[in-house]
């Protein structure tokens, strides 16, 4: 691309079956899609912009990072729990001083193990911190950042996320691909009419689905309207099936935005 060449990225999952082909290697499947493109029917996928992925791929690592605090947390809990007989929030555990560790648990190994917790715990809260405020200039010059910030449960950080893991909303035909990508909807891989498998869970985009999650997670904390669509959903189906049903409206309705240059409207989206 930096040569001027224009590249295309084929799709493999879409890509017709070999018609007539009895070989398989670099020269028959160039051949191959070369043939495809020729009659334009070779389908693509996206080529994300590449002065994008630098702030792409940090906000990907702090994900790596929040998922290995989350990991300690539960950790450090479920030993202080063990050993004490009580359960200690993340404040709490915060709070704690090497004399009050001592003082907590029986004996001096155990305290080792949860001081040597708590500075690992400390070190990601530092790391996680430092890589937000290296990336939230980076969102403010974002079409759509703050359009975003106007849906229940998406904050800065989420929003960022959102757009940089999605691209160009206009990329996407319909919503439904959208809820597609973010993993929002049930995949069945079909052949000839007939249903083959069970699906294929990893379709999609993996951070946009884990920040619409996310963003679920807080709407039906703080909203009332959004909680009472995820207990409408979680009376007929898995609490699971609820938490997903709430996190594909979100995306719907983020989809609209985008596309659209309109706030978020919660009687429309969840009404």
């Amino acid at each position: 691309m930096d040569a001027g060449y224009c590249v295309h990225l084929a799709h493999a999952p879409a890509l017709p079956q070999y018609s007539g082909l009895k070989h398989a290697d670099d020269q028959h499947d160039a051949r191959w899609l070369a043939h495809l493109l020729r009659l334009g029917l070779l389908p693509t996928g996206y080529i994300y912009p590449k002065a994008a992925r630098a702030v792409r791929d940090l906000l990907r690592k702090r994900s790596q990072l929040v998922r290995h605090k989350t990991m300690v947390v539960l950790s450090l809990q479920s030993l202080l729990t063990r050993l004490t007989g009580s359960w200690l929030s993340l404040p709490r555990l915060r709070q704690l001083t090497p004399d009050g560790i001592q003082a907590l648990v029986p004996f001096p190994e155990h305290g080792q193990a949860v001081m040597s917790s708590l500075t690992v715990l400390q070190c990601l809260e530092e790391q996680i911190h430092a890589i937000e405020l290296t990336v939230r200039p980076a969102g403010r010059v974002q079409p759509g950042y703050a359009l975003l910030q106007t849906v229940n449960g998406i904050g800065p950080i989420l929003a960022l996320t959102i757009l940089l893991e999605a691209g160009d909303m206009r990329r996407f035909p319909t919503v439904g691909h959208v809820a597609s990508y973010c993993r929002c909807v049930g995949s069945q891989p079909l052949s000839n009419g007939k249903r083959k498998g069970a699906g294929n869970t990893k379709n999609g985009n993996t951070y946009v689905s884990w920040a619409f999650i996310e963003a679920a997670h807080v709407a039906i904390r703080y909203e009332t309207v959004i909680r009472g669509f995820y207990q409408r959903k979680q009376a007929r189906a898995h609490p699971l099936v609820a938490l997903k049903a709430v996190a594909h409206q979100l995306a719907r309705a983020c989809y609209h935005m985008l596309r659209e240059q309109i706030p978020f409207d919660l009687p429309r989206a969840f009404g």
